[in-house]
């Protein structure tokens, strides 16, 4: 049962979710993910193919190289994908390491 707002047994309540999300950031922290893990994730959220990336991003193998983290994003590209995929432009800004 959920207590009323504006009893103790409410304000007791609110105080012990303030100490577990307290712990839990100080114990368990949750890193966001880099730029390119971010699109694949949302990807798949919406569904979506490499191939449904080609206006934000340019051609299929330019596609392929900035998922497979062969090519870094451009200014251009965050600013496209941050509308499409709507993920913050500060997520996508984030360095990362390109592969050999």
């Amino acid at each position: 049962m959920i207590p009323k707002i504006g009893t103790p047994e409410s304000d007791e309540a609110d105080i012990l979710a303030l100490l577990i999300d307290n712990y839990e950031n100080k114990h368990y922290p949750i890193e966001a993910p880099d730029p390119i893990e971010a699109i694949w994730i949302r990807m798949e959220e919406m569904q979506i193919k490499q191939v449904d990336l080609i206006p934000e991003i340019g051609g299929k193998s330019r596609v392929s190289e900035v998922l497979n983290q062969k090519r870094k994003l451009t200014v251009d590209m965050i600013r496209k994908l941050t509308i499409r995929l709507d993920l913050s432009a500060n997520l996508l800004i984030k360095d990362y390491q390109l592969t050999k």
